[in-house]
């Protein structure tokens, strides 16, 4: 007797209905993840977008830094790092959105390769003794770094010893919503032998200089051999943390310049015209 066949080619059998529902639902949940904007893909896209907005930084006419000027903060790199900046370093876990998007406090900082200024890039010098904005900034004066309003939402560049989420065993810079006395830093020469001289003189912008804790003393450094991935690539650890050479002067690694715009807007003023010395202007 011939093979008799029993089901057609286009007879469904099993659990046909149930995987059906199911890939129903899975489309659905999709859909409406879609309309609402929490698809992985979409909150990438949400957090560059809005980090890596370009901004307009202080232009500087006395060439001193002022409080209310923004500025990035950039070491020039050395024997094991490129040039970086201090950038928020934040991923999707680290948005929120109500009363708006934004993200989230605590929130890590890198040293990123990105030096254009940019929400991700761009801090506020606050003053924390009263100091009127536009009044000048002075060697030894303690102030604040505070990202943008809007989506960076504020918040104070900050640093203290306990830690549960460095890379390495030194004293961590996070950015904190609360202004405390972990957000206070203050400017002090690059150069030990001209530190006694410069003290309480104004700081010139676009110079060479060291951004010191004031709680711990320890001096803002990034590290070159800390190497993490972050959404927007490899970069380094931020750190505080005073780096010392044979001539107990500090290293490169805690070199920073407080970048201010280009008048003509082609950039940051240090890398087009680097100035010659320190402002004069009280």
């Amino acid at each position: 007797m011939a093979h008799e066949r029993k089901y057609r080619t286009n007879v469904k059998i099993g659990n046909w209905i149930e995987d059906l529902r199911l890939q129903e639902e899975e489309m659905k949940e999709y859909l409406e993840k879609r309309e609402r904007g929490e698809l992985t893909a979409q909150k990438v896209d949400l957090l560059k977008e809005n980090l890596l907005r370009p901004m307009k930084l202080s232009v500087t006419k006395d060439g001193g830094l002022h409080f209310g000027d923004a500025v990035v903060l950039v070491n020039m790199g050395g024997q094991n790092r490129e040039c970086s900046a201090v950038s928020i370093n934040t991923d999707i876990s680290g948005l929120i959105k109500v009363p708006s998007p934004g993200i989230k406090a605590p929130c890590r900082v890198s040293a990123g390769s990105g030096i254009q200024p940019c929400t991700r890039t761009a801090f506020i010098i606050t003053s924390v003794d009263g100091s009127p904005e536009g009044s000048i900034l002075h060697y030894e004066q303690s102030f604040t770094l505070k990202t943008t309003s809007g989506f960076a939402r504020g918040l104070y560049l900050s640093s203290d010893l306990h830690s549960f989420q460095r890379t390495s065993r030194f004293q961590e810079v996070m950015l904190e919503e609360e202004d405390s006395f972990l957000s206070w830093w203050k400017i002090v020469h690059f150069d030990p032998q001209e530190r006694l001289e410069h003290e309480g003189q104004p700081v010139a912008a676009n110079v060479k200089v060291l951004v010191v804790h004031c709680k711990t003393n320890q001096a803002l450094a990034v590290l070159g051999d800390q190497v993490i991935w972050t959404t927007f690539g490899k970069e380094y650890e931020v750190t505080a943390r005073t780096f010392l050479d044979s001539h107990k002067a500090e290293q490169d690694s805690n070199h920073w310049i407080l970048c201010t715009s280009d008048p003509a807007g082609e950039g940051l003023l240090f890398f087009n015209h680097p100035p010659s010395g320190p402002a004069h202007t009280s």
